[in-house]
Order: structure tokens, then C-alpha cells, then sequence
């Protein structure tokens, strides 16, 4: 018969020195309770492609473990050339970023939040220990707890960017009259959107040509005669009329 128990810090640094590989398939135990700046750190491992891994332990939920674990990461990572000759058998690759584990027995929705804001390599393990009444042998579970990704940021983008980027006094000019005059040809139905390089020109959601500025002129990519999507360098008001026509029959076509 088997059943869940609860472990002293110390039985758990025992379980990960006697089998570290429970927590990750390839790491190693090197060493324990090794005196740091801040007092002794719980665990030190080596995994599978010889990064050094700092190990928090609690047994109990607790927020301040991913500070303590900051402070002994900061310590290792300041160490590690020293660290790698000292635990030369481990084969320890100073040049690897250190990885920092922390290991308790459930963590708060706060804790598992703020990590995703840390940028160093954190990884987070809950962990049940179970006994065999049989045996009386303990033997402990790690389960990996997934830190959410940070929401990418949302970038704003400027028409007036757009035409800047354009050095040419004349050729932006140029440019923005083309724009204002595309607008004109439907004003309820055509949308002119920048993106991160360029502009896009849409009727009904639907695009219809990119613009692409240029230093000293820019480009207008739409469907030729041949219903092949083409780019039209413009240097000059002479460039764009052929331009504007295929525009107005792709409109018209798309509308």
C-alpha cells in the first residue's frame, strides 16, 4: 500500500541527491547546502547539456523562494568560472546560462505570474511524496508547472512614421498626395493602415496595394494586367499614373 506523505526540506534534498534524474530526465546532483553570500544554497545539479542548475527547495507554498532562488542564481552565475573547476568531474560548461529550479509542493497564481517577467532560465516543479507501507521506502514525483508566455506588446503605428522615413522632401510630398487622393476615391470604403514598414491600402477590409517608403522614393505593389502582384518603383508624378489606373481596376474588381 502506497501513500501520500510529507518530507522534511532535508528527506527532500535527499531524494534529489539520490536521484536527481526524477526531476528531469539527464540532471545530476553535485552538491548541497554550499555556502553563498546569502547563507547556504539548498541544491546543486548539472543537467543534460552540463548548464549549471541552482535548486530552491520548500515544502511548503511560499513566495519568497523565488527571491532567496534570485539571490543564489546571482551568486552561482557571478561564480561560475570558479564553480566549474571546483566540480570539474561534473564537466560544468561555464559559457551555459545557469538554470534556476524551484521546487516546492504547490506555488501561488502570483509567484507562477511574476516568473514569466524574469528573464533567466526558471523552471518550476511541484512535488508529491509518496511511502510504501510495504517497503517503507519514500520516493518522490516532480511534475513541471508551465510559466504563461508575456503577452507581446502592442505597437502603434503612424502614418506620419511612415512618410518620414522618406528623406526626399519632393518624393514625400509625392507620396502623401498619392495617399490623400487614394482616400478620396472611396472615402467611406478605403482604409490606409500603417504596419511596422510600410502602409497597406484596403476597400472593404479587403488589400489592395502595399506602399513602401524609401529613402528617396518608395515603392506601390499591386495586381498588374495580369493579375500578377507587382511592385512599381516611384521616383516622380509620372511614375504613379499608370499606377493609379491598375489601382482604380483593382477596386473596382475587389468592390
Amino acid at each position: 500500500m502506497k501513500n501520500y506523505i510529507d518530507v522534511s526540506e532535508k528527506q527532500l534534498e535527499d531524494l534529489i541527491r539520490q536521484d536527481a534524474d526524477m526531476i528531469e530526465e539527464g540532471v545530476k546532483y553535485i552538491d548541497h547546502q554550499r555556502n553563498a553570500e546569502r547563507g547556504p544554497l539548498d541544491v546543486l545539479m548539472v543537467d543534460s547539456g552540463n548548464a549549471v542548475v541552482v535548486a530552491e527547495l520548500k515544502i511548503v507554498e511560499d513566495d519568497t523562494m523565488l527571491f532567496q532562488g534570485i539571490d543564489y542564481y546571482d551568486y552561482v552565475t557571478r561564480n561560475i568560472e570558479g564553480l566549474s573547476r571546483v566540480y570539474k568531474d561534473f564537466q560544468i560548461d561555464p559559457k551555459q546560462a545557469v538554470r534556476l529550479f524551484l521546487i516546492a509542493p504547490s506555488f501561488s497564481v502570483s509567484l507562477i505570474n511574476r516568473c514569466k517577467w524574469i528573464d533567466i532560465p526558471i523552471s518550476l516543479f511541484t512535488y508529491k511524496c509518496i511511502k510504501d507501507e510495504d517497503s517503507k521506502e519514500i520516493t518522490a514525483v516532480f511534475i513541471e508547472t508551465t510559466i504563461p508566455s508575456t503577452p507581446e506588446a502592442i505597437e502603434n503605428y503612424d502614418l506620419k512614421d511612415r512618410f518620414e522615413y522618406i528623406t526626399s522632401l519632393d518624393i514625400r510630398k509625392i507620396a502623401k498626395d498619392f495617399i490623400d487622393e487614394i482616400k478620396e476615391w472611396d472615402a467611406n470604403r478605403i482604409l490606409i493602415e500603417p504596419t511596422k514598414y510600410d502602409m497597406s491600402a484596403k476597400i472593404s477590409g479587403r488589400v489592395f496595394s502595399y506602399i513602401y517608403p524609401r529613402r528617396k522614393f518608395f515603392w506601390v505593389y499591386t495586381f498588374n494586367d495580369e493579375k500578377k502582384w507587382t511592385g512599381f518603383p516611384i521616383n516622380s508624378k509620372d511614375d504613379l499614373e499608370p499606377v493609379k489606373n491598375l489601382l482604380k481596376n483593382n477596386i473596382k474588381k475587389l468592390g
